[in-house]
């Protein structure tokens, strides 16, 4: 599963100082704090802004449609990571960086300063739903733009300890957006939030955008990318098909939500055209490198699903099943977080130590194993200790994936693909298990067979495991030819 024939030796390049390397990290890493600070500040808040953009019928029906949203943007980022990736790889890693950072700060302007339904009509919503396609493309290119760029500079020695620290800062900006919504709700009035105080974390978010735009902008360029040979051609039959099926999508989704008789069924027909959309994104590259492209789509379709499962879906989980009030969910969720945060670093550098490979086939391996014990006993704790320690069991297993997912997956493709081939299978097996979990946790629950979720995580663990017994140690066979 790795591509030997670009493995040409590279140019002599200086090695960077210890400054310049901790600077390259911090600049390729600080968006991504900021990227999922956004994406979490919209469903942390949703519950203040559904009624502006969406009055009609209970909450309930308003926080589906905000809901809805939410998914559109998730079915965004595929498309985001073919054209950044594509972009970062061509006009380098800087560039591709600080255009996925510019494209959320506006997303998030937009989200700030939209009128509600009762001034602009149907106009809101459609607004709504293009700012969250913004950003939705923003995080689907950040990613592969970010782990491509903190791989490349990180070094040969410690490369799996500096990439560890994408997802210290994916799971940071998750807690600021928590942190946030603390602090309002403390500070201001329930009146207050939903008239006008759901707007400050996008504004917040926006001028956090603006900063990390400025220290990019100071950020050298890999050398991988400067010594990259020719690049993969893009087809123009490719380009004419995805364009044509965004435009129908995105077409079909603004019909989706406004108040016709067939927004529905365009709901539908939406979802058929996303899914043919990835087709024609995904094609070209599966050919190209089928092995590497597959391999990463099977590794993060189990490593997504396993940490929305542990994250976002069981702080409902905690209060839905285990019966404990929202509060103290939170805390639990919080406190968790926070673990599984700070041990990342962990295990990155245990991975430059032991091999990638040892890392997965842990991850994997016992995740599979764990995932209904660790389900099952949440569901019956009464104490938030035994909670958080099981929760916080399963997340520690889990790190051996987080922590170095960003790395293996850019060691796997030679640098002048690096950056695409990076994020698009990402972001496919991102959207399809990841983006789906809660849905399909809510699915059995409401099925009366919630324990099938268990079995889900568990066998989808398990192709992840696979994927990693077949998987050479891409530690030692890495593409990334630069220290």
């Amino acid at each position: 599963m790795t591509d030997t024939a670009a493995a040409t030796p590279p140019e002599t390049v200086a090695p960077l100082s210890a400054w310049r390397r901790t600077r390259a990290i911090l600049g390729g890493s600080a968006g991504n704090l900021v990227e999922w600070y956004d994406w979490f500040a919209y469903a942390a808040f949703s519950i203040y802004f559904a009624k502006v953009f969406f009055p009609k019928g209970d909450q309930t029906a308003q926080l589906m449609q905000t809901a809805a949203i939410f998914a559109v943007g998730f079915g965004a980022r595929p498309v985001g990571a073919w054209l950044m990736g594509l972009y970062a790889d061509r006009k380098g890693r800087k560039a591709g960086l600080t255009l996925a950072v510019g494209l959320m700060c506006v997303g998030s302007l937009i989200i700030a300063l939209c009128p509600g339904h009762a001034k602009i009509g149907d106009a809101a919503p459609m607004i709504l739903l293009l700012a969250r396609l913004l950003q939705g493309l923003s995080v689907g290119g950040e990613y592969g733009a970010s782990a491509t760029y903190m791989s490349e500079m990180a070094g040969r020695k410690r490369r799996g300890f500096w990439s560890s620290f994408q997802y210290v800062t994916l799971i940071m900006g998750q807690l600021v957006a928590a942190l946030v919504l603390v602090i309002l709700q403390n500070s201001l009035s329930k009146a207050d939030l939903a008239e006008w105080g759901w707007r400050v974390p996008f504004f917040v978010g926006a001028a956090l955008a603006v900063v990390v735009f400025w220290i990019r902008t100071g950020i050298e360029e890999s050398a991988s990318h400067q010594n990259a040979g020719a690049r993969d051609p893009i087809s123009r039959r490719q380009v004419v098909w995805v364009v044509g099926l965004l435009v129908a999508t995105v077409a079909s989704m603004i019909w989706g939500f406004t108040d016709t008789p067939a927004a529905t069924r365009s709901q539908y027909v939406a979802v058929v055209l996303l899914v043919a959309t990835y087709v024609a994104l995904a094609a070209p590259l599966v050919l190209r490198h089928p092995g590497q492209t597959l391999a990463i789509i099977g590794l993060t379709a189990a490593g997504s699903l396993a940490f929305y499962a542990y994250t976002t879906y069981m702080l409902k989980f905690l209060v839905n099943t285990a019966g404990f009030d929202k509060a103290t969910a939170g805390g639990i969720n919080l406190a968790t977080l926070a673990g599984f945060m700070l041990i990342q670093p962990l295990f990155g550098w245990a991975s430059d130590k032991v091999g990638r490979k040892t890392m997965l086939v842990f991850a994997f391996g016992l995740g599979a194993l764990i995932a209904w014990p660790v389900f099952s006993l949440t569901a019956k704790a009464t104490s938030p200790v035994v909670a958080f320690g099981l929760i916080f069991a399963a997340l520690f297993v889990q790190s051996g994936y987080t922590a170095i997912s960003a790395v293996v997956k850019a060691e796997l493709f030679p640098a002048h693909v690096r950056a695409l081939g990076v994020a698009l299978p990402y972001a496919i097996g991102n959207a399809a298990f990841g983006g789906t979990a809660e849905y399909v946790a809510l699915w059995f629950k409401h099925e009366g067979m919630e324990s099938g979720f268990y079995l889900y995580v568990s066998a989808i663990m398990a192709v992840g495991l696979t994927v990693s017994l077949l998987l050479r140690d891409t530690g030692k066979t890495s593409l990334i030819l630069e220290d």
